[in-house]
């Protein structure tokens, strides 16, 4: 199944920089990995936010809930989630 996450960061001003340098690490160690085994799909930076759209690709609801609670950041952030369709539209669906 194809989710669509916003995930909008809000990491407090008064963390303490190792603690928020260790975090961000984190966070972009595990993205790329679920990216190499195609999990997470997509990431794109929303333009002047600290935020990100992505998409990803698993078979069902408690993945992705599993994973979402996983990332290093998720106590920092509001997350929206949007399960996806195919669209009759869309060039593949020919």
């Amino acid at each position: 199944m194809l989710f669509a996450v916003t995930m909008d960061v809000a990491i407090p001003p008064d963390l303490d920089p190792g603690v928020r340098e260790d975090l961000i690490a984190r966070e972009k160690s595990y993205c790329q990995e679920l990216q190499e085994t195609g999990v997470w799909r997509h990431i794109w930076r929303c333009a002047g936010q600290y935020a990100n759209l992505s998409v990803f690709d698993v078979p069902g609801n408690d993945e992705l809930h599993h994973i979402l609670w996983n990332l290093p950041l998720f106590p920092y952030m509001t997350v929206s989630v949007t399960p996806l369709a195919a669209h009759p539209s869309a060039l593949t669906a020919r």
